[in-house]
């Protein structure tokens, strides 16, 4: 299916799209473009009269494309470099990366990349690269984006992208799985992913007895340090590794058994994250849970946001409330892994539209990799028409010291209506945080909460919870009163 391309404005190359010369992504407003160089048209070619393009794309498995008809030009087009075809795809409503992916969700991402291998070779096709990055989220789904990295299969060859794979997908996982940590932050510091060399230096002897951690760590380990002896001229035939060869059943039985190892790998339960039991263990009844999701459920219903963001959205209670109300898409903010498992798993489960994504909001992801720009910052993805903080600022403010009032203008500033929920200092929770410390926290106060958000904002609607003073505000920001009338129900 061909599409007229209708190009205004010169279109911006993606940050992150660089390092393949056989095309590249642009971004133009709202659309989505992705360049085929005449350095990758062959391949390109190969892969689409073969079929596969259109049974992962039917299947739900491959971003869908269509090609920009019309002659195009790097001049005409604003595009620097000679293409011989453009594809549109359609945008992500919010790009992840792998550090900020649960275990589950990376476990799913795994378990995509390793299915469309096995599909791919049926179509003598192959994967030129084993990123994570190739793939992003749709609600919980996970879904392959780039369809530069299919290529035509040559009988024989080794798994290309076997170590990237390891280092991407399986060492983040197995460092939670063999030793109870998260991979978030690790990953953050190293955007290529977890070394099979920092991992293989964790194992045990014990390890060493398990048949999967000798052959996609261990061993990847050791001709990882062998191709660094050969860079310094320490005498390894690398023409060997490069050269060598596997038949096409031994690869499948490769693809096959890691697919098998990974389906079954789950998290180390050391012991419960401090947030897993929130929605049935904190200082409020179950009442109160009901009217704060009414709250957020009305909210939804009088804004109807396409994209709505859920700080410390915990396992998701008040995300589905606003899908209730009329949200369209949500995606959810939470540091604590035990809690966004949940949240990811029965996402997943009922297929609802929560993208849920690990972040400290204290520490939110910073713009990093080439030239800063490869991986975009929250602030360069800000994207919700709404937002929902409930039971977060005194956390924040409280335990972190974040300045209050920054915190709040923060909030206010990433969308334009929203809901807040203010936990006063008499609250038991708060009393908790306070314990062990002094109070140098003068302008923690209902005043301060409301007078700061009206500096930005219109205060709508008001709910206090439950007899310990918790109260939910919605507010709508000055200038965005007409929010309503965009998104008529």
């Amino acid at each position: 299916m061909n599409k007229s391309a209708m190009v205004y404005d010169r279109p911006t190359r993606v940050g992150g799209s660089f390092r393949d010369p056989s095309g590249h992504v642009y971004r133009q407003g709202d659309r989505i473009f992705r360049t085929v160089t005449n350095a990758g048209k062959e391949q390109f070619d190969f892969v689409r009269r073969s079929g596969l393009f259109e049974l992962l794309i039917r299947e739900g498995r491959l971003l869908p494309f269509e090609l920009i008809d019309g002659p195009l030009s790097s001049a005409s087009d604003g595009m620097d470099e000679s293409v011989s075809y453009v594809l549109e795809v359609p945008k992500i409503t919010f790009v992840s990366f792998p550090y900020e992916w649960s275990f589950p969700a990376l476990k799913a991402a795994a378990l995509l990349h390793l299915d469309i291998q096995l599909t791919s070779l049926d179509y003598n096709v192959t994967l030129s690269d084993a990123s994570a990055y190739n793939i992003q989220f749709i609600g919980a789904t996970p879904t392959f984006i780039d369809h530069l990295s299919f290529r035509r299969y040559e009988q024989g060859e080794m798994w290309a992208g076997h170590r990237q794979f390891c280092e991407q997908f399986l060492s983040p996982l197995l460092l939670r799985s063999l030793f109870g940590i998260s991979h978030n932050a690790w990953y953050r510091g190293s955007l290529e992913g977890i070394s099979v060399i920092e991992l293989s230096r964790l194992l045990t002897w014990r390890h060493y007895l398990k048949k999967d951690l000798l052959t996609h760590i261990v061993l990847q380990s050791w001709l990882q340090r062998s191709t660094v002896s050969t860079l310094q001229g320490q005498g390894l035939n690398k023409t060997t590794v490069r050269e060598g060869t596997i038949p096409m059943q031994a690869y499948r039985k490769l693809l096959t058994g890691l697919r098998h190892w990974i389906s079954g790998i789950e998290p180390l339960q050391i012991s419960k994250s401090t947030w897993q039991d929130y929605a049935k263990e904190n200082s409020y009844q179950a009442g109160e849970l009901g009217e704060k999701a009414a709250f957020v459920r009305d909210f939804a219903a009088q804004h109807r946001p396409r994209q709505l963001w859920d700080f410390g959205c915990n396992a998701g209670v008040f995300s589905k409330a606003a899908l209730e109300g009329g949200a369209e898409y949500v995606v959810g903010f939470d540091f604590d892994q035990g809690a966004l498992d949940r949240c990811y798993a029965e996402a997943r489960k009922d297929q609802l539209p929560i993208q849920s994504i690990v972040m400290d909001m204290a520490n939110v992801s910073p713009d990093q990799g080439w030239m800063g720009i490869e991986r975009e910052g929250l602030g360069a993805r800000r994207s919700a028409d709404a937002l929902v903080a409930l039971a977060v600022v005194h956390h924040l403010a409280i335990s972190r010291n974040i300045p209050f009032g920054e915190l709040l203008d923060w909030l206010v500033d990433l969308a334009p209506c929203g809901v807040i929920e203010f936990v006063p200092k008499t609250d038991p929770m708060v009393q908790k945080l306070l314990a062990l410390r002094a109070d140098i926290f003068e302008d923690y106060t209902w005043g301060f909460f409301t007078d700061r958000i009206a500096q930005k904002a219109r205060i709508d609607r008001v709910l206090k919870v439950g007899q310990q003073g918790r109260t939910l505000v919605s507010y709508i920001r000055h200038g965005y009163e007409g929010i309503r009338r965009e998104h008529p129900p």
